[in-house]
């Protein structure tokens, strides 16, 4: 299958033989909006934008998708199965294959954007082709199986059924073929450590914030904003971005607000995102106790936004009492934007704040922790500003697309023998 013109790759240029094309397999990419998939096309546009050859396989998840696409100078190749549902990601495995083969003079090494069921395939196709494999963790669990908890439980699965234990180590051990892995978090390399992974092969590579996007704003723009967003001018707003499910701590922070609140009379908390598809969803039970308690002229709800920067621009302060997190880009994104931020001691998130430097870090599903916190920084301005400058410093040095793509660059071109 080779490549329609209007959208053939420049493999051949001289400029591009200089530097490894890459093959970017991953489940889901854009137009697919996601964590994960906003990670997978920035690294992917980023490295065309340094003159690196990218090639896309994805799966089609739906119709309307072409099936040989060019989006933002790379080239999307689309495979069956088409259309939603999670036990498609694992005939990927096999459909992606003739992709891998046909299109193998596009690329000279293969990396995995979460690895889960793909990591197979990939591994598979860079052993009989003689390229070199790099393989990204994007969750908790990817490795231990425990990512693929729900799954086995809705086939009546144990976690130490003989059936589960085979698979998970006839798995990993294909997996541990790859030439190198990437962890997100120290907790990640750590996981991928205890089930086999030597350490040498592992490259701890955060995830990256647009930071010229997610960026400060003046008190003017900052008041526009909040014009524009329907907001109230004159209170602090309070905000969490992200996914309305229930491991992200919301149902403790509405507690904590309904108390809250009757001390912070003129404070808003705002609430972006929504709680689609995901199993945990607890938009409803969250709307249902607002409207209970009487609360909707302080907590707001914005549903699916695609202008995320903007409400974080137009706040006061981040609020993140998630459970467990793999990284925590919501956050970052809150940081890069000058926002002092309160967040709990778990996961990715460790790495990133350091408590009372950076951002307050508090105890996971403790109310009167959280509650200690957002009254200190409601009523202490200038710890308030003090953490948010720290805390874009961190943003900036450590999570900008520019750095975290200059770290790829090096490890893409080490991999595979490359001069950088």
């Amino acid at each position: 299958m080779s490549l329609p013109a209007s959208v053939a790759s420049p493999a051949n240029s001289e400029e591009a033989t200089l530097k490894p094309g890459i093959c970017l397999l991953t489940e889901t990419y854009f137009p697919v909006v996601g964590g994960g998939e906003s990670q997978a096309r920035g690294l992917a546009e980023d490295l065309v934008a340094q003159k690196f050859d990218v090639l896309v396989v994805t799966r089609r998840s739906s119709s309307t998708l072409r099936k040989v696409d060019r989006i933002g100078g790379v080239v999307v190749h689309r495979t069956r199965p088409v259309g939603g549902g999670q036990l498609k990601r694992w005939s990927m495995i096999f459909t992606c294959l003739p992709v891998l083969l046909s299109q193998r003079r596009q690329y000279d090494l293969i990396y995995v954007s979460g690895f889960k069921a793909l990591g197979l395939a990939a591994v598979v196709a860079s052993r009989l082709l003689r390229k070199p494999c790099v393989l990204k963790a994007d969750s908790n669990g990817e490795m231990s199986g425990a990512f693929f908890d729900r799954g086995r439980q809705s086939l009546g699965l144990a976690s130490d059924s003989k059936l589960f234990r085979l698979f998970l180590g006839l798995r990993n051990y294909i997996l541990r073929r790859a030439d190198r892995f990437v962890a997100i978090s120290t907790d990640i390399a750590e996981e991928l450590y205890q089930h086999g992974v030597p350490r040498e092969k592992i490259e701890l590579l955060t995830n990256s914030v647009d930071t010229s996007l997610f960026s400060p704003v003046n008190s003017g723009t900052k008041a526009a904003l909040r014009h524009k967003l329907l907001l109230p001018a004159d209170q602090t707003i309070v905000t969490f971005t992200g996914r309305l499910v229930s491991y992200k701590g919301l149902p403790l922070l509405l507690r904590v607000w309904e108390r809250l609140q009757r001390v912070h009379t003129r404070a808003t908390l705002l609430l972006v995102g929504s709680g689609g598809l995901d199993v945990h969803n607890c938009e409803a039970e969250l709307k249902d106790f607002v409207r209970d308690k009487g609360l909707q002229q302080s907590i707001r709800f914005t549903g699916d936004v695609h202008n995320v920067h903007e409400y974080l621009q137009a706040s006061d302060i981040f609020v993140f009492p998630t459970e467990k997190e793999a990284f925590g880009i919501s956050l970052v994104e809150a940081m890069a934007c000058r926002l002092p931020v309160i967040a709990t001691a778990t996961g990715g998130i460790k790495d990133i704040l350091v408590d009372g430097e950076n951002g307050l870090l508090v105890k996971a599903g403790s109310f009167q922790l959280l509650y200690d916190a957002l009254d200190r920084l409601m009523t202490d301005p200038s710890l308030s500003g003090e953490l948010g400058n720290a805390a874009l410093a961190t943003a900036r040095t450590r999570y900008s697309r520019d750095a975290v793509l200059a770290k790829y660059m090096e490890l893409f071109s080490r991999v595979s023998n490359f001069p950088d």
